[in-house]
């Protein structure tokens, strides 16, 4: 069958880290998306064409560009002899903590895995997506890269990705406050040594919430979904973090926490209490003079495809 020349495809948002996975949990949501159209190109070069929408000021050199990056990891893995050209439409924020790194490698893979003559297996996508998101974040870390590339709930780690099945009711709400929160800055607060009994407790409450996904028990989830060694050292660089996730915990959240690098904050929650907590959450946030935008999605969302 003679494969397309071109294809452009959608990657979601995502929540990372999900409070008690550091760098190795992570979550699709159904809201903004980047699109990435990809097509053949003759010569042995990954081009960037053109990056628009709410980003800008993106590198167009391949090797600083995690699209770029990415199809460059791609085409040496595979050894294809052809390269890509790209164009890039940003629908999610820079330094949002919602993934917006990550979305734009992943939305290149998926296209240009669609023009391939013979598609890439998905453990070479997540290499190459891991590569990608380093360009970005200076570290390959798989919490966004691999919901983005299987949907719903995964853990990832450094070399394969685990699909969580989550409650049929589990609901995300996702607040992005306007502020930016890069990632380097955000990974740079936790440069420090961790104490052994707070490590064992957040080991405890991602067990917990493991257990809960797979147990389908919401008082599980609930008992470990609190973020012990990491978040008390972001939660100062979010501006009105504590009110709102006080107000999504008095609320009926089953916990709450930063979503990623940060700012952008998230909560899950049975799907009928989550219209209250995303309005208490946006009006804690706004009661701070701070803007924001609030998505609900399903923790089980979907992942990239191809579009067109």
């Amino acid at each position: 069958m003679n494969r397309p020349a071109r294809a452009t495809a959608a990657a979601p948002a995502s929540v990372g880290n999900v409070g008690v996975g550091f760098d190795i949990l992570g979550h699709a949501i159904v809201g903004p998306v980047d699109r990435v159209t990809v097509e053949r190109l003759d010569s042995p070069e990954v081009r960037i064409l053109g990056i628009e929408g709410v980003v800008s000021g993106l590198p167009l050199d391949a090797e600083r560009n995690t699209a770029g990056s990415a199809l460059l990891a791609l085409r040496g893995r595979l050894g294809v002899a052809h390269g890509f050209t790209l164009r890039i439409e940003k629908g999610i924020p820079l330094g949002s903590g919602m993934g917006g790194s990550a979305a734009s490698c992943v939305a290149a893979l998926v296209a240009a895995n669609a023009v391939l003559e013979r598609p890439a297996p998905m453990d070479i996508l997540y290499h190459c997506a891991l590569i990608g998101e380093s360009a970005a974040s200076g570290a390959e870390h798989g919490d966004n890269v691999g919901p983005m590339l299987l949907g719903g709930l995964v853990l990832a780690t450094h070399d394969r990705l685990v699909p969580i099945p989550v409650p049929e009711s589990l609901t995300c709400i996702l607040v992005h406050p306007h502020q930016i929160l890069e990632t380097r800055s955000a990974r740079a607060v936790l440069r420090r040594p961790f104490e052994l009994p707070q490590f064992v407790e957040q080991s405890a409450n991602l067990a917990l919430v493991l257990a809960g996904c797979y147990r389908n028990d919401l008082d599980c989830i609930r008992a470990g979904l609190r973020d012990v060694l990491v978040e008390p050292l972001r939660a100062p660089l979010v501006g009105g973090f504590a009110p709102v996730k006080a107000a999504a915990l008095e609320h009926g959240a089953l916990g709450a926490s930063i979503s990623g690098g940060g700012p952008s904050v998230f909560a899950w929650c049975t799907l009928d209490r989550a219209e209250r907590i995303a309005l208490a959450m946006e009006q804690a946030f706004r009661a701070a003079s701070i803007d924001c935008d609030v998505w609900i999605s399903p923790v089980a969302a979907p992942a990239a495809r191809v579009v067109e």
